[in-house]
């Protein structure tokens, strides 16, 4: 890893390309460290080298996830509630809150902030914020899942930063939409894999799928965190900051370990074109192109191999409180979501149509 004491990191844009720019002073030691990183190159116009904007060299440069709005939508939000959203962003921060739940909240309290347009937020009450949920469901007919965040970012910026508890007493919240989980049947978990040809790719998927991970979990392995002894995974700060083991699936050892003698991963079990973990959206890319490859039509994404993990567990007879621990789930109602998907008993029972 780059040493950071020599160097000044700029972010910026070179050639229509966000990038990071890396200065320091004429040495060959600190020249050949940045040469050696994935995708630099010499900036004549900026008289300095540079590299790609991208989450693996902001954490190895100790540079903040941005976080901010597009640039568009952040213009169209005046400068004093520009403020109002970097606090809001900052206490997010503070209180230790995921990066997608920072993106998440910033991104749906930036749409309020463009809604009351030049008033200023932190003067704001429940007349306007009602005035804005109500827009959202009669004007851009947003679904539940969506307004629920976008009150929760609200919600946040009120309780959190202002110190407003009083706000949301009296706004209710829209019912929500009870989803069952989309599960894949095992013929298709089957062709996925047979249609991932990538070794790394095809023990990513296999790895969801085996130990019913979600996105985050499999991107966060790190190489310490697989015990090939007893055949234990340590999932680390999963969702709700939750620590597990997870069992790995015997089928897999000999995979797995094809798979890291040909990769050599340092520090995480999967890691990018430039280092570090290996990105979300990559992932979710290579289960899009598998899915397609297999020609299934579902429309389901990498998730699915989560909730097919625990579809099949309960065919097979698993407890279900068993399957619980092995999710992370705190409240057994989340799991037991799946008994509407596996129910065999109500699967057998013959439509009145058949017997005409």
């Amino acid at each position: 890893m780059i040493s950071l004491t020599p160097y000044t990191f700029t972010l910026g844009e070179h050639r229509n390309q966000k990038v990071i720019f890396i200065r320091f002073d004429k040495n060959p030691v600190h020249l050949s460290e940045v040469k050696k990183l994935v995708g630099s190159s010499w900036s004549q116009t900026n008289q300095c080298w540079y590299v790609p904007d991208v989450i693996e060299y902001r954490k190895k440069f100790n540079l903040l996830t941005d976080y901010t709005i597009g640039t568009k939508t952040l213009s169209k939000i005046n400068p004093h509630n520009q403020k109002e959203l970097e606090r809001l962003v900052n206490q997010l921060r503070l209180k230790g809150y995921s990066p997608s739940t920072i993106r998440c909240y910033s991104q749906e309290f930036a749409q309020f902030l463009y809604f009351i347009k030049d008033k200023a937020s932190n003067t704001c009450n429940e007349v306007e914020v009602r005035e804005f949920l109500l827009h959202c469901i009669t004007e851009l007919k947003l679904k539940e899942n969506t307004l629920h965040s976008r009150i929760s970012g609200i919600k946040f910026y009120y309780e959190q930063v202002l110190f407003q508890p009083r706000i949301f007493v009296e706004i209710p919240r829209p019912k929500k939409q009870l989803k069952l989980p989309k599960a894949l049947n095992s013929d298709e978990v089957r062709r996925i894999f047979m249609a991932s040809k990538n070794l790394k790719h095809n023990t990513m998927l296999k790895l969801c799928y085996g130990m019913g991970l979600r996105l985050s979990e499999i991107i966060n392995l790190k190489i310490s965190d697989i015990d090939s002894r007893t055949m234990l995974v340590y999932v680390e700060r999963g969702k709700g900051k939750k620590d597990r083991y997870v069992n790995l699936p015997d089928s897999i050892l000999f995979q797995l370990r094809e798979y890291y003698l040909s990769y050599k991963p340092k520090e995480y079990l999967f890691e990018g074109q430039y280092g570090g973990q290996y990105s979300s959206r990559s992932l979710q890319k290579v289960f899009k192109d598998a899915l397609h490859e297999a020609q299934i039509r579902k429309k389901v994404g990498i998730h699915s191999l989560r909730h097919s993990y625990a579809t099949h567990l309960l065919e097979n007879g698993t407890d279900i409180r068993f399957i619980q621990e092995l999710l992370g789930h705190n409240s057994i109602s989340t799991t037991l979501l799946y008994t509407n998907v596996t129910d065999r008993t109500l699967r057998k029972i013959v439509s009145p149509l058949d017997f005409l």
